[in-house]
Order: C-alpha cells, then sequence, then structure tokens
C-alpha cells in the first residue's frame, strides 16, 4: 500500500472520529426542542386553570376558585423552571403561543374531570423528556425533571383524590358546600399530601 493512500485512509479515520463526536449535538438540540414544546402545556395548564378559577368565582364557590387560582400559579412557576434551565445550560428558549381556553363547564365535577386529563397529559409529557433525557445521556436534564416527576405525582394524586370527593358528593349541594369551605381553609387536601410526604421520606 502506498504512503499517500495510508495517509488518506487515516484522515477518513479521522473525519470518521470527528462525525462520530458530533453526533450527540443534534439529540441535544431535539431535546431542547422537546422541552420548549413542552412548556405550551405548561402555559397553557396554567391560562386554562386560571378560566376555571375565575368560572368557580363566578359561581361563589370561593374555596375552588382558590385552589385553582393557585394551580394557576404553579404552572406558570413549572414553566420559569424549565425556562431557567433552558438559560442555564445556554439554549435558546422559544416561548409558545397559548390558545384562549375554555371559560364553562358543565358542572364542578367535569372542570376537575379536565383538571385531572390536563395533569395526565403533563405527566406523559414528562415521561417523554425524561426518556428523551436518557438517551442522549444528558444527566443535568434528567436531573432537573426528577423535580418534575415527583410534582407531578403529587398533582395527579390531588386531581384523583377531588375527582372521588366530588363523585361522593353528586348532587348533594350541602357536601359541595362543605368540600368548597375545606378549601377555602387549607384543609381539602392535608390527607393526601401528608401521605405523598410520608411515602416520599420512606
Amino acid at each position: 500500500m502506498s504512503h499517500q493512500s495510508v495517509r488518506s485512509g487515516r484522515l477518513r479515520r479521522h473525519g470518521l472520529a470527528r462525525c462520530r463526536k458530533d453526533i450527540p449535538a443534534l439529540p441535544v438540540k431535539e431535546l431542547t426542542s422537546a422541552i420548549n414544546q413542552h412548556l405550551a402545556a405548561e402555559f397553557q395548564a396554567g391560562h386554562t386553570y386560571l378560566a376555571m378559577s375565575i368560572w368557580l368565582r363566578e359561581k361563589d364557590l370561593a374555596g375552588f376558585s382558590t385552589y385553582m387560582l393557585e394551580k394557576s400559579q404553579e404552572e406558570r412557576n413549572h414553566a420559569a423552571r424549565m425556562i431557567a434551565y433552558l438559560v442555564d445550560s445556554d439554549e435558546q428558549v422559544e416561548l409558545p403561543t397559548i390558545e384562549a381556553p375554555e371559560r364553562s363547564w358543565p358542572s364542578v365535577q367535569g372542570l376537575f374531570d379536565r383538571v385531572y386529563d390536563m395533569e395526565k397529559g403533563v405527566t406523559a409529557s414528562i415521561n417523554r423528556l425524561y426518556a428523551m433525557a436518557e438517551d442522549v445521556g444528558e444527566r443535568s436534564a434528567t436531573a432537573m425533571l426528577d423535580w418534575f416527576v415527583a410534582e407531578q405525582l403529587q398533582e395527579e394524586a390531588e386531581a384523583r383524590f377531588v375527582r372521588k370527593r366530588l363523585r361522593l358528593a353528586g348532587d348533594n349541594s350541602a357536601a359541595l358546600l362543605l368540600l368548597d369551605q375545606q378549601f377555602l381553609e387549607g384543609t381539602a387536601l392535608a390527607h393526601v399530601k401528608g401521605g405523598l410526604s410520608g411515602a416520599t421520606g420512606a
């Protein structure tokens, strides 16, 4: 084999090695894109929960309304947490366009059925992000998402608990008002939050 052929082979292998080294860059960009897309779910939930808070206030259900207002702020805080991660990672943030939310629901039960569905959707999106982060070996992303995994466990548990309580209340307006009062006093979800805190600490 000639010296020129050996040199050309080395150059080709060197070029291939450089290409392989550069391969992870594309998946990382895809992860960044997916995180930006997930921001839409967080902002949309926050916007929808605000609309729910207004609707509940209009129905004189101050406890439920206050709770959903708090949930709306939580969702915006979730988005802010992801934005901070992207900025700290020197990645581009792309703020999403948010659709106008619904403004009325057939019942309080129907409203919280929608809350549960939205939380399940957010959880599925978080799980997809986590799988992508593991695939590309982005440890900083999985560390960030660990918090979201635990948070979504709490979010779904709360939504599930409220749905069950509302089903028990049925058409009993007195039971509905009692549950609303418990939300106003901040005691409605004490059992759920206490149970999850104990499980996490175990």
